[in-house]
């Protein structure tokens, strides 16, 4: 189910403050009087160019045999994003906040095929609205659940724009193994079979989180990448002279990028397979506002964020992951704006 963010959502959300301006009271939102493709339409000739979506849910990474918890990603970020300044290193005036998708929730008990099949279905689901978006000109932002829905966002980019894309995932895992039932695990090897995906490259693969058989896969597809222990702990070559090869690999396509983002990936973020060995923050920040500055991306995916897998508690996760997502979209946001 699809939920448009409306006033009173934001309300609830917004503090104000006199003397300020926060980015809650600038951003659009849609217009309910109309349907979806014209309120889409519509914010898109008012000014909007960037529409924030989240998908709150965790079936994915719960199919894949991970921790739950990465369906309230969206709802942490948008707490802290709303309530940030709007002044003159940017006001909120060109971003959407669209809303979010909410499938149906599976018991803790659920099987592994009931759970695969639900992830299926939510497939057709972010494929149908984001491929809407697409449609109306706008760039997705992509918030939660896991990262099952890199599928469905390269399907509605295929869709709408009638081409393969290319991607980059900062991730320890390539995502890519075998297609033996929809998880947050294969998005990206869907994708290839379903010729959405022409071009691979993760960035940050850990040497020992991969089994061989995905690796032997993603090489007979052509994919590429740069490991973990290369850049952060062999130090064989810098983060700068990986993007730079990045990119200009993803130039020579010709294609439109997908821009991905694991949170798995970051050091101690909460997320269903958090890790006390990854990379810092300001990293991945760089790493995105690189690859939107320097590449034709199409769309921005943040996934596998579970504020209730923080070690301390829930109210700690929904802090740490508000602050880290709303830094990720302005790092996007700023690369994209330039």
């Amino acid at each position: 189910m699809f939920t448009a963010f409306d006033q009173h959502a934001l309300d609830a959300l917004l503090s104000p403050r006199s003397g300020e301006t926060k980015l809650g009271q600038t951003v659009a939102i849609l217009d309910s009087a109309l349907p979806l493709e014209q309120a889409l339409s519509h914010a898109k000739q008012q000014g909007a160019r960037f529409a924030i979506l989240g998908i709150s849910e965790d079936l994915g990474p719960r199919a894949n045999l991970g921790r739950g918890g990465a369906n309230d990603a969206f709802s942490a970020a948008m707490s802290q994003w709303l309530n940030l300044q709007s002044n003159r290193f940017y006001t909120g005036k060109n971003c959407l906040i669209l809303g979010e998708i909410t499938p149906p929730a599976l018991a803790a008990d659920a099987s592994l095929e009931q759970l695969r099949q639900a992830t299926q279905t939510l497939d057709e689901q972010v494929i149908a609205l984001v491929s809407q978006v697409f449609d109306a000109g706008l760039e997705p932002i992509v918030i939660g659940g896991g990262h099952n829905n890199a599928f469905g966002l390269l399907m509605a980019a295929k869709l709408s724009l009638g081409e393969p894309l290319a991607a980059v995932n900062l991730d320890p895992h390539s995502d890519f193994r075998p297609k033996e039932g929809r998880h947050s695990g294969n998005g990206f090897s869907y994708a290839a079979a379903n010729g959405a995906l022409d071009h691979y490259h993760v960035l940050g693969l850990h040497e020992l989180k991969n089994s061989e058989t995905t690796l032997e896969q993603l090489s007979l597809f052509g994919g590429k990448w740069h490991t973990y222990q290369q850049i952060w702990v062999r130090q064989e070559l810098s983060l700068s002279q990986a993007l730079k090869q990045i990119a200009k690999d993803l130039n020579q396509t010709q294609l439109a990028v997908g821009l991905e983002l694991d949170v798995d990936a970051i050091n101690t973020m909460p997320s269903s397979a958090s890790t006390v060995a990854g990379v810092p923050l300001v990293d991945a920040l760089h790493y995105v506002h690189y690859i939107a500055k320097h590449c034709p991306t199409a769309y921005f995916h943040i996934a596998e964020a579970a504020p209730a897998c923080h070690s301390a508690n829930l109210s700690a996760g929904y802090r740490d992951v508000g602050q880290s997502i709303s830094e990720l979209i302005y790092a996007y946001i700023q690369g994209r704006c330039v």
